[in-house]
C-alpha cells in the first residue's frame, strides 16, 4: 500500500509543470518575438510591393550589399591576420605596443570616423586644399583624388575599425599553435613564412572565420557609414520603404532577406567554433612560439605595416575629435547637449541592468534545469544579437504597436477615451530592443563565467540546505562577479554606440549621443558633434582595455602551462 502511494505521488508530481523550465522558455521566445514577427509580417502583408520592389531597387540593394561584404571581408582578412601573425612570431620595434594597441579602432564606432574622413579628404577639407594650394591647382579638373563618400570609402572605414576582430581571434589560434609543428616543418625545408601559409594559416582558419563573420555582421547592421556615403545597401533599403514609402511590409520582407544573409554568417561562425574546438593543443606537447627579432628593411616594414592600422583607425580620428571637441567646446556643451549625454547613460545603464539580468536568470535556468528545450530557446534567443538594428527595430514596433492599438480599440469602445501611443511612443520600446539586441552578450559572459564553478559547489550548497535563489545570490553570483561586471560594462558601451534601431525607434524630441552625432554630420555640422562623438570613443575605451587584461592574463597562463608541461625548456 505504501509502495503505491509513494509511485503515485511521485506520478502526480511528475505531471506538474516545471515553472521554472516554463518561465526560461517563455522568457527566451519573447526575446526572440521579434524575428517571428518580422517573419510572419513578410509572409502575410498588408500591402505586397515586393514585385514593384524587386523588378526596380532591391537588385542594387543587393549588389551593393554583397560587394560591401566582400570589400570588408578582404580588408580585414588581410589587416587582421597579417598583425596578429607579426606580433605572434617577429619581434620588432613597437611589437609590444602593437599588441594592444591593435584593438583600439574597437572603440570608434564606423559611422564616427566615416564623418571625421569625410571631413578631412572631401574636396573642401584640409587635404585637398593644401595640395591645391602646394601645385597650383584651381579646381577638381587639374587633378584626380579618389571619393570618399563611395562604396570604396564605405569599405575603408569599415576595414578600419572592424579588423579587431580577426586580429583578436587570429592571435589567440596562433598563440595555441605549439612551435613544434613550425620546427618539423623546418626541418622539412620550410621556413618560418612559408610554414604560415602550410600549417599556421589552415589550423587558424576556423577562428579566423568567426571573426570575419563577426565583422560582416556588424558590416550588415551599420547604418551610419553606408547612409552618409549615399551607398544604398539593404539596411538603407529597410529605411527607405519604411519611413519614405511608409511600407512596413515591404520593409519586413527586404529584412528577410537581410536575415538569409545574417544566417549565412551565423552558420559560418558556429562551424567555425565547432572546428575550433577540435584543434588544441596537447598539454604536454605544447611550446609557445619564440619570436624571431627581424632586421634590414622587414624591421622597419613590420613597425610600419602595424602602426598603419592604430593610426588611421584611432590616433587621427581621435586627434582630430579632440581637436574640434576644444574649438567647438563653448557651442557644443549646452543645457540640450546635457540632457542628451544624461539620457544616454540613463538608457544605456538601465538596458545593460536588465539584459544581465535576463542573462543571469536564463544561463542559471539552464544550469539547474538542464532541460534540452529550455536549453534551445535560450540558444535561440543568444541569436538575436546577430539581427540588424533596422531588422530588431521593425520587429519590436509590430507586437508593440499591436498591443497599442489593441488598447486603443478596447478603451474607445467601453469608454470613449484614445489612449494613443502607450508603448510604441515612449522610450520603453527603445529600452526592449537594447535589451533583445544585446542580451547575448551579457548571456555570453554570464554563462561563461557559471560554467567555470564546478557542479560540487551546487551539490555541496544544496546539502546544506540552500534553495535554487539563495544558492545563486551567496554562491555563484559572487564567483560570476568579474564575469557579470564585464558584461555590464560591453552591454551599456554597445547601447550607447547604437545608431539604426535608435533611429527607428526614438520618441520625439528624444535623443541620444549616437543620434545627435549623426543628425548633426548630416547637417554637415561634423565639428558641432565632435563632443559628443568623443564622448563615445572614450567610453568605448573601456572594454578595450578590459579586453587587453584579459588577454594579457591569458596569455601568462598560456606560458605558465608550457612551462609547468616542459620544465627543460624553462632551463
Amino acid at each position: 500500500m505504501n509502495t503505491l502511494t509513494i509511485n503515485s505521488q511521485s506520478r502526480s508530481h511528475s505531471l506538474l509543470p516545471d515553472w521554472g523550465t516554463v518561465t526560461g522558455i517563455v522568457v527566451a521566445l519573447m526575446i526572440c518575438l521579434p524575428l517571428f514577427a518580422v517573419i510572419w509580417l513578410a509572409l502575410f502583408p498588408e500591402e505586397n510591393i515586393w514585385p514593384h520592389l524587386f523588378s526596380t531597387v532591391l537588385p542594387h540593394y543587393v549588389s551593393n550589399t554583397l560587394v560591401l561584404m566582400c570589400g570588408v571581408a578582404a580588408g580585414t582578412l588581410v589587416v587582421g591576420v597579417s598583425t596578429a601573425w607579426l606580433v605572434t612570431h617577429y619581434e620588432f620595434t613597437g611589437r609590444g605596443l602593437f599588441v594592444w594597441s591593435l584593438l583600439l579602432p574597437f572603440a570608434v564606432p564606423a559611422y564616427v570616423i566615416a564623418f571625421i574622413y569625410t571631413e578631412l579628404l572631401e574636396f573642401s577639407g584640409p587635404l585637398q586644399t593644401l595640395l591645391r594650394t602646394a601645385f597650383d591647382w584651381q579646381g577638381a579638373d587639374d587633378y584626380s583624388f579618389p571619393a570618399i563618400r563611395s562604396i570604396g570609402g564605405a569599405i575603408c572605414m569599415m576595414v578600419l575599425v572592424l579588423y579587431p576582430y580577426v586580429y583578436l581571434l587570429a592571435r589567440s589560434a596562433f598563440l595555441e599553435q605549439s612551435v613544434s609543428l613550425i620546427e618539423a616543418a623546418a626541418m622539412l625545408g620550410h621556413p618560418r613564412r612559408k610554414s604560415f601559409f602550410s600549417i599556421s594559416l589552415p589550423m587558424a582558419r576556423p577562428a579566423i572565420a568567426v571573426g570575419v563573420a563577426m565583422a560582416l555582421m556588424e558590416t550588415l547592421n551599420d547604418f551610419g557609414t553606408v547612409d552618409y556615403f549615399a551607398v544604398s545597401t539593404l539596411t538603407v533599403g529597410i529605411f527607405d520603404v519604411w519611413q519614405n514609402m511608409g511600407n512596413l511590409s515591404g520593409a519586413a520582407q527586404i529584412s528577410c532577406l537581410l536575415l538569409f544573409f545574417v544566417l549565412l554568417l551565423l552558420f559560418v561562425e558556429r562551424l567555425g567554433r565547432k572546428h575550433q574546438k577540435l584543434i588544441q593543443p596537447a598539454s604536454s606537447r605544447f611550446r609557445p612560439s619564440q619570436r624571431v627579432p627581424l632586421k634590414g628593411w622587414h624591421h622597419g616594414a613590420a613597425t610600419l605595416w602595424c602602426a598603419m592600422p592604430v593610426v588611421f583607425g584611432f590616433v587621427i580620428p581621435f586627434l582630430l575629435l579632440c581637436r574640434n571637441a576644444i574649438r567647438y567646446f563653448d557651442v557644443s556643451w549646452t543645457p540640450e547637449f546635457r540632457e542628451i549625454a544624461i539620457n544616454t547613460l540613463l538608457l544605456s545603464a538601465s538596458a545593460a541592468v536588465l539584459a544581465v539580468c535576463l542573462g543571469i536568470f536564463l544561463a542559471y535556468i539552464t544550469r539547474i534545469k538542464n532541460n534540452r528545450w529550455l536549453l534551445a530557446c535560450a540558444r535561440l534567443a543568444s541569436c538575436s544579437y546577430a539581427l540588424p538594428g533596422a531588422v530588431l527595430a521593425l520587429g519590436i514596433l509590430i507586437p508593440f504597436a499591436a498591443i497599442d492599438n489593441q488598447v486603443d480599440s478596447f478603451m474607445r469602445e467601453r469608454f470613449n477615451i484614445s489612449t494613443g501611443l502607450i508603448l510604441s511612443g515612449t522610450v520603453w520600446v527603445l529600452l526592449s530592443a537594447y535589451v533583445v539586441r544585446f542580451l547575448a552578450v551579457a548571456f555570453g559572459s554570464v554563462e561563461s563565467s557559471l560554467c567555470k564553478i564546478t557542479p560540487s559547489m551546487d551539490m555541496a550548497a544544496r546539502s546544506l540546505g540552500e534553495k535554487p535563489l539563495s544558492m545563486l545570490w551567496h554562491v555563484h553570483i559572487p564567483l560570476m562577479r568579474s564575469g557579470i561586471v564585464t558584461a555590464l560594462l560591453v552591454v551599456f558601451v554597445d547601447c550607447m554606440k547604437e545608431l539604426p534601431a535608435t533611429l527607428l525607434l526614438r520618441p520625439f524630441n528624444f535623443e541620444t549621443l549616437a543620434t545627435h552625432v549623426y543628425q548633426l554630420a548630416s547637417d554637415e555640422l561634423i565639428e558641432q558633434s565632435s563632443l559628443a562623438a568623443l564622448l563615445i570613443v572614450l567610453t568605448g575605451l573601456i572594454p578595450v582595455i578590459v579586453l587587453s587584461l584579459t588577454l594579457d592574463r591569458g596569455n601568462s597562463l598560456v606560458h605558465q602551462q608550457a612551462d609547468t608541461a616542459n620544465p627543460k625548456s624553462v632551463q
